[in-house]
């Protein structure tokens, strides 16, 4: 989805931090506290607009049926949801737009977990009807930590039809706890058609500049960046960098690539004060950025590939519930990409149980629409669609653009 705000854009600081600063105890359920104290949280959100936030996001995080059935509220995602945008909507009036928040939701997919991974897109999809409902302007999936996670959000949030904005939290070198890389996340999400994508929380703002000169010429969405200020004193917890000195790390960022800005842990209304003078006062005009052509790169999870016209693919590979030896095998045979041969639904599922096994990039070369689309559906990262399938070559080429694969 094209980005359809003006930029460059600041969001807002952090919910969290502030409201404990406030006195919301640290054991509290976020969402019934909030709803007890309204107005911290809406005096909260109406001092970053008065900072100059062009939205905020709705305190709707864990307000996902798995984090919140630790409370016995699984039961109320709807009417939690729609309560908690309306809390932010009627803060913040029409002076600023308003994201519905979704996050991870501490459930582990198969095959390292119990939850099947539609389930997963499922939930995610049952909190984004309601923050459509609730009004909310754009959804915001943050804090991710795994390819898994942000996909099924992304697919759940596909049912909303409105913009979304995803950010990852990751270490210095890119990864996530899951090992998932930044780039192949990128790659995946702004072919998914998410409108925005970056990263949050994670580091402090110094140590993501190499991230964003990274992903800035592969990025055809705006980037956003939204760090904590700095890292918590490891005694009393306190977030130690000043605005000031915040927004002069926020700099070298903007000089990066970023466009859309904000703040995370930490992040008060004056540090988020601190951060819209910087925007105000940079030339994003003057930033000039090469841009790579991604035709044929492709990724998985955790590896980003880059494809000559003419590669090579192995032979196909059929599924079944231990493809560990078949994957292994296929990616050593001196080929660029391993093909696999998916004739119905169950296919696409047991490559699910196994693609982590997979060394190199995958292709379906399906025998239904079905079974391809189930294939794309499931693969954790972007894939190749071999036009020798048996699909209508109109129809391979709608589920590329919808999935965000590469028809060859």
């Amino acid at each position: 989805m094209k980005f359809p705000y003006p930029l460059p854009m600041l969001l807002d600081g952090a919910t969290g931090t502030n409201l404990i600063a406030a006195g919301m105890p640290q054991s509290a359920c976020v969402e019934r506290w909030i709803l007890e104290h309204p107005d911290v949280l809406q005096r909260l959100q109406r001092e970053f607009v008065a900072a100059g936030a062009d939205a905020v996001y709705a305190p709707t995080f864990s307000a996902n049926a798995a984090k919140l059935a630790h409370y016995g509220l699984e039961g109320q995602v709807r009417e939690l949801n729609l309560r908690l945008a309306a809390l932010s909507r009627e803060a913040v009036g029409d002076s600023a737009l308003v994201g519905g928040d979704l996050s991870p939701t501490g459930l582990f997919c198969e095959p390292f977990g119990d939850t099947p991974f539609l389930d997963l897109v499922h939930l995610y999809a049952e909190q984004a009807l309601a923050l459509r409902d609730a009004g909310v302007d754009f959804l915001a999936i943050e804090t991710m930590t795994s390819m898994t996670g942000m996909r099924a959000a992304i697919l759940g949030g596909w049912h909303a039809d409105l913009p979304i904005f995803v950010t990852l939290t990751v270490d210095e070198s890119g990864r996530t706890l899951s090992g998932a890389d930044l780039l192949a996340a990128l790659l995946t999400a702004q072919s998914m058609g998410a409108a925005a994508f970056g990263v949050n929380c994670s580091t402090g703002a110094e140590g993501m500049q190499p991230l964003f000169e990274r992903l800035a010429p592969h990025a055809r969405v705006p980037l956003i960046a939204k760090p904590n200020a700095g890292l918590p004193d490891p005694a009393t917890g306190a977030y130690r960098v000043s605005p000031d000195e915040m927004a002069a790390r926020m700099a070298p960022l903007f000089e990066a690539g970023v466009t859309i800005a904000g703040g995370c842990c930490g992040t008060t209304p004056a540090h988020l004060a601190a951060i819209g003078r910087a925007m105000r006062g940079f030339d994003f005009d003057s930033v000039q950025i090469e841009r790579e052509e991604d035709a044929l790169v492709v990724c998985s999870e955790t590896e980003v590939f880059y494809l000559d016209e003419d590669f090579e693919l192995s032979e196909p590979v059929d599924c079944e519930l231990d493809m560990t030896d078949a994957l292994m095998d296929a990616g050593g045979e001196g080929c660029d990409a391993i093909s696999v041969h998916l004739t119905s639904n169950e296919d696409a599922y047991c490559f699910a149980q196994n693609m982590h096994m997979a060394s190199l990039p995958v292709s379906f070369l399906a025998e239904t629409e079905e079974a391809l689309e189930a294939g794309l559906i499931y693969y954790n990262g972007r894939a190749l669609i071999d036009s020798r399938s048996e699909v209508p070559r109109e129809r391979m080429e709608e589920l590329a653009v919808g999935y965000g694969a590469v028809l060859r």
